[in-house]
């Protein structure tokens, strides 16, 4: 039976439930072809004062041959996740760990991949942070990589409990449940909730911002919220409601143009209904701003599974209103959460959210001290993790050559 980590650090708590043996393992670095390694999440999953023994080395993302496909993720297509690639860089590495990026594979791909790992001792660990994928309106050919992923996994970590809870149900496996680290850098949060302090204190009467963001109109993101949201707001005594978009979308002379939602959104505008932002793609300063400029977010999801942006808000102190499905309610206690109906929002659970979360006597969230305990032992669950899977894996016969010791 597996044995699993749980992390529990949410406000004034700090309690970590179930532990799992340490393998004594024969060197001091475990080096981890990360997937991908230079994103915001995996960065901050390293310790800030030096790592535990042994030490964690992931590998730099490798270019795409082709050159990175996504400006927003450079590494995309992750190199890593190739059959070709393990096999050549089978003695630079001790483990993989996949995060993100196998959407650019198909099933068998994947299984190719990883009989190659298996065929060099290599374990592989998977974090399943989408259980549905956002991007994606069609859950198969998602699910279809999760049935290869999950089941051939050595370990899996996921971020909820509720997370953990559906893959035992569909696949039987238990998984870690490790929460998302911080997002925002522990100087910003603390000047950020700082200031927020300051305002309550001075000025319990001020305007208070509700702000929704469209983004670039994914697939799990639907405008459905906007009239209900902006009647509950206008109800609301000295609250605004700002709806953001990227600018391509309300831009005729962009691919990604649309016409319906732009005339709504202007119309919206003009009758008073909401304040309406366009812009390009946030630099993380940007993010990091309009999360201080808010005093709840509200995220407009029919579905999906985590959520880094809201962990962003939290950072900021900002108080989030998260939809009901997926696992977005479990990742943090302060959370307040809506209902859809189809394709409709249930009017009165959000109506609801939305003015506990305008009248949170407190702000959500750590502080940059809570966040930084919490990522310390984050570094060290998976280390803990990664020898675990590392002695397991020696143990059992190699069919590769001199592929499991030659570190």
């Amino acid at each position: 039976m597996d044995k699993s980590v749980r992390l529990d650090i949410t406000q004034k708590n700090t309690r970590k439930a179930g532990s799992i043996m340490t393998s004594q393992i024969t060197s001091n670095i475990i080096r981890v072809a990360s997937v991908p390694s230079d994103q915001i999440y995996i960065r901050h999953l390293e310790s800030c004062h030096g790592q535990p023994r042994p030490q964690i080395l992931r590998l730099p993302d490798p270019v795409p041959a082709r050159g990175p496909r996504s400006g927003q993720s450079p590494w995309w297509p992750p190199v890593m996740l190739s059959a070709p690639w393990v096999r050549d860089h089978r003695d630079s590495f001790d483990l993989m760990h996949v995060h993100f990026g196998f959407d650019a594979l198909d099933p068998q791909q994947l299984r190719e991949t990883m009989a190659e790992l298996r065929r060099w001792g290599k374990p592989l660990v998977y974090t399943v942070h989408d259980l549905i994928n956002p991007h994606q309106p069609d859950s198969a050919a998602h699910l279809a990589l999760l049935d290869v992923l999950i089941t051939g996994a050595d370990e899996l970590i996921t971020l909820t409990d509720g997370a953990a809870a559906a893959i035992a149900a569909q696949w039987g496996r238990q998984a870690h449940v490790l929460p998302h680290p911080h997002v925002l850098d522990f100087a910003v949060m603390e000047r950020i909730r700082q200031s927020r302090e300051k305002q309550r204190a001075q000025d319990p009467q001020r305007l208070r911002r509700v702000g929704v963001h469209l983004k670039g109109l994914r697939a799990n993101i639907s405008p459905a919220i906007l009239e209900p949201l902006a009647r509950i707001v206008a109800e609301i005594p000295n609250v605004v409601l700002q709806v953001n978009i990227h600018r391509q979308v309300l831009d005729p002379d962009s691919s990604e143009y649309r016409e319906e939602l732009a005339r709504l959104l202007t119309g919206g505008q003009l009758q008073g209904k909401w304040e309406l932002v366009s812009h390009e793609y946030f630099s993380h300063e940007e993010l990091c701003e309009y999360f201080a400029s808010l005093d709840v977010n509200v995220l407009p999801y029919q579905f999906g599974t985590h959520s880094g942006w809201l962990e962003a808000a939290l950072d900021a102190g900002t108080a989030v209103v998260v939809p009901l499905c997926g696992q977005y309610a479990g990742q943090h206690p302060s959370l307040a959460a809506y209902r859809w109906n189809a394709d409709q929002v249930e009017e009165e659970s959000l109506r609801a959210a939305v003015r506990r979360q305008v009248g949170l006597a407190f702000i959500p969230g750590m502080g940059a001290a809570e966040r930084q305990e919490q990522r310390e032992a984050l570094a060290e669950a998976h280390q803990r993790i990664y020898s675990t899977s590392l002695g397991r894996r020696k143990t059992l016969p190699q069919t590769g050559s001199s592929a499991a010791g030659a570190r």
